[in-house]
């Protein structure tokens, strides 16, 4: 790659990571949908931290990822589809583009960490195999794309965190990474990082705005005070 590698947000990782892993995991289904990239980014498991992206937000970061050509777009049938370009723009082979994206995906993890997720994906045929391939990547000529962490106390194993999102910054709490968002560098926080939070916190109003009414409702049926 012979511009600068940006500093992606948060969404725009975790668009990215959501292409390459469904490339894998879904080849029938690949290139996606807005629709079905959406339903990926916003998935319960194997994500850190879980996100409840709009189509708007999602849209914006590939739009932005196009800009870097990170990501195509291609026209068929109904609707567009969208494909990652992670390979040719960084140059690093498959198994290199794997790992990025359980890193992108679920943040800081051993190598034993990611030779278990990365299954689905690739078979690696042990841990130091997964760490051949970090280690290339951490001297990466055209600029480092990971890091090994300092190893957390009482940890047996360091965690390896990628690069795309800025430098970590400081070390983040509990086995397997923990919360992803403490761990790289304040960089202004981009409008879809603000939305995505934003949104959640208007979900959780409604919900407890819906619970609260459905309480009234029953305790008026039932003749008693809510307090009660």
């Amino acid at each position: 790659m012979t511009q600068a590698l940006p500093i992606l947000s948060l969404v725009e990782t975790r668009v990215l990571g959501v292409l390459a892993e469904k490339q894998r995991t879904v080849p029938d289904s690949y290139p996606l949908t807005l629709n079905s990239l959406v339903s990926g980014c916003n998935q319960k498991t194997s994500r850190n931290p879980v996100l409840e992206l709009s189509e708007a937000q999602v849209q914006g970061a590939i739009d932005s990822l196009k800009g870097y050509s990170l990501v195509a777009e291609t026209s068929g049938g109904r609707a567009f589809r969208y494909e990652h370009n992670i390979d040719r723009v960084l140059r690093i082979p498959s198994q290199s583009v794997i790992l990025l994206t359980v890193l992108m995906l679920r943040g800081p993890q051993t190598a034993g960490e990611l030779r278990i997720a990365c299954d689905r994906m690739h078979n690696f045929a042990d841990i130091s195999s997964v760490e051949g391939f970090l280690d290339e990547l951490a001297v990466r000529q055209a600029g480092a794309l990971v890091v090994k962490l300092a190893r957390l106390p009482g940890a047996r194993e360091s965690r390896w965190a990628h690069l795309l999102s800025g430098a970590p910054t400081e070390e983040v709490a509990g086995p397997g990474g923990g919360s992803a968002e403490g761990a790289y560098a304040s960089h202004d926080a981009s409008l879809g990082e603000v939305a995505a939070l934003k949104a959640n916190v208007a979900r959780l109003e409604a919900e407890l705005a819906s619970l609260k009414a459905l309480v009234g409702r029953v305790c008026s049926e039932l003749g008693i005070s809510e307090a009660g």
